[in-house]
């Protein structure tokens, strides 16, 4: 097979599809169709979509654990699957860990052996006393060293996914798969513990390919973000990217919150038409950013004007500024969150949600006026 994956590049997948067969017959359903990326080396790289969009699909091929029926995947420009090439390395040959979603803790040992596992049976072992010194490093780095010689039953949730942790990084990994780490934890110790993950994955530079339908988590702690759907790839791009420029009405909705209003364009304004007025219920919005940056958009053609709550403002009086994307609008519902208040206003008969001043004087039913920041209103068509 042809190396195509430059030294850049710790992973390259193209062309991955697989299928699945129903239990009682039928015809094949696609688990993933035609995915494919590359991943930077020192990269944390999350896969992010819905249940059963095919991100732990797509992940377990990656690690041996599933064989795909078409394309090729490569590691340091070393193949490790080929469909065409009828070649596929297992997974105790690929230089892989992997902590699953189950952490894979092993009861019956006590956490130095649980830690010491790969040094002792792994891709390559060590003497004794060098895996002893090892362990116990690896122990003193994720917060355990002084729980070398409990059992691990006896762990809290968190501190078994650091052991977890501790074990993939002592097989010393070149890419760290993991599946869904922290979807068994409370979410504050969630919060707590992808704040730590990320220290250590930045600590120890290993490539790590993240899988997560939680959107905060891959906004939190990517460097690259792979949005999926249908076994397909939505979007890739980083978390600026992915919230602030969706590729498509899927993106715009699963990643935080967005306000979709379905209309028509109308026209393409500006300088080299770096604008689109969008003719909707609510009445023309401007867009200053487009689904496919540089694409000319049609006149009449069928859209969605997608703008976050974050970039409505909500004010009693007139609001300065240009008059682009100004509305007259009654609030619907307003809940007071401390820092600000969360409101839903209609604009004819258009409901937006909006982050309002947290001392903003309406209630529901009071009349209030509206601007959609057009450098953050995007028009989406696909």
């Amino acid at each position: 097979m042809q190396n195509l994956v430059s030294s850049d590049y710790a992973v390259e997948i193209s062309g991955l599809e697989k299928r699945y067969t129903p239990r009682r017959g039928g015809e094949p359903g696609r688990g993933i169709e035609d995915v494919g990326f590359t991943v930077p080396r020192g990269d944390f790289f999350t896969l992010l979509g819905p249940s059963g969009c095919g991100k732990t699909t797509t992940l377990r091929c990656l690690a041996g654990l599933e064989t795909a029926d078409r394309g090729e995947i490569s590691m340091n420009g070393e193949p490790v699957f080929s469909a065409a090439g009828r070649r596929d390395v297992s997974p105790d040959a690929r230089p892989i860990a992997m902590v699953p979603q189950s952490y894979g803790i092993w009861p019956h040992m006590r956490v130095f052996d649980n830690a010491a596992f790969p040094l002792r049976y792994g891709r390559t072992t060590y003497p004794k006393d060098q895996a002893r010194q090892r362990v116990l490093a690896m122990l003193e780095q994720v917060g355990l060293s002084e729980y070398a010689d409990r059992w691990a039953v006896q762990l809290s949730g968190g501190q078994q996914q650091r052991l977890a942790l501790a074990r993939a990084l002592l097989c010393e990994p070149e890419v760290l798969l993991l599946d869904e780490p922290l979807s068994n934890l409370d979410a504050k110790l969630r919060s707590q513990l992808r704040a730590e993950l990320r220290a250590f994955q930045q600590e120890f530079g290993v490539t790590t390919i993240y899988v997560t339908h939680d959107q905060g988590e891959a906004l939190a702690m990517s460097d690259t973000i792979v949005v999926m759907n249908g076994g397909r790839v939505e979007q890739i791009g980083s978390p600026n990217d992915i919230y602030d420029s969706p590729a498509s009405r899927f993106v715009a909705d699963f990643v935080g919150s967005a306000n979709l209003v379905p209309g028509v364009t109308e026209r393409a304004v500006g300088p080299d038409d770096t604008a689109v007025d969008a003719k909707t219920a609510a009445g023309v919005v401007r867009c200053e950013r487009f689904t496919t940056p540089g694409r000319r958009p049609a006149a009449g053609q069928e859209l969605s004007v997608c703008v976050r709550p974050e970039n409505i403002r909500v004010t009693t009086g007139e609001p300065e500024g240009a008059a682009a994307n100004r509305f007259t609008a009654r609030v619907t519902s307003s809940e007071y969150l401390g820092d600000r208040q969360e409101v839903v206003v209609t604009v004819g008969d258009i409901p937006l949600r909006a982050h309002a001043d947290a001392h903003l004087r309406a209630r529901p039913g009071d009349e209030v006026n509206v601007v959609l920041d057009p450098r953050w209103t995007i028009a989406l068509w696909s």
